[in-house]
């Protein structure tokens, strides 16, 4: 029996999410998958990361639209073993799609990414108005 850690402060939905993503049906395209991402942000961008090994970068396709992001692409299978041969098979191949609604609004024209060591990395420049804006306070004397 796998061990779950236990989190009380788990977004509303989030257990949900995991229980039902875990069913074919509901992934969409038994054969494929869906990668893990981290989301983070800096003064001036948010920065998408995920892991993409074995795949080719040429044949990911990634849009941004709405403050949405989009990564599809697909990971072909090159081995010549034949399913029945197998004992186990976990690694998951085929088509995925993931969609990343973003935390903040974006300048998605600017956007760029890169692939290093199988990680593929997306920086999304923040929108003017959703940068953080420094207010000073000014003092008087009496």
């Amino acid at each position: 029996m796998a061990l779950i850690k236990w989190s009380p402060f788990l977004e509303p939905f989030e257990e949900m999410d995991k229980m039902l993503s875990d069913w074919p049906v509901m992934r969409g395209n038994q054969t494929g998958f869906m990668p893990a991402v981290d989301v983070y942000e800096d003064n001036d961008n948010v920065i998408v990361e995920t892991q993409l090994a074995g795949i080719d970068p040429e044949k990911v396709d990634i849009s941004i639209e709405n403050d949405v992001l989009c990564v599809r692409g697909e990971s072909e299978k090159k081995s010549e073993v034949e399913d029945k041969n197998y004992y186990r098979k976990e690694i998951r191949r085929g088509s995925f799609y993931r969609s990343i609604p973003l935390p903040t609004h974006v300048e998605s024209d600017k956007a760029r990414a890169e692939a290093v060591d199988g990680v593929l990395k997306i920086f999304i420049p923040k929108a003017p108005e959703a940068k953080p804006k420094t207010i000073k306070i000014e003092t008087k004397k009496k």
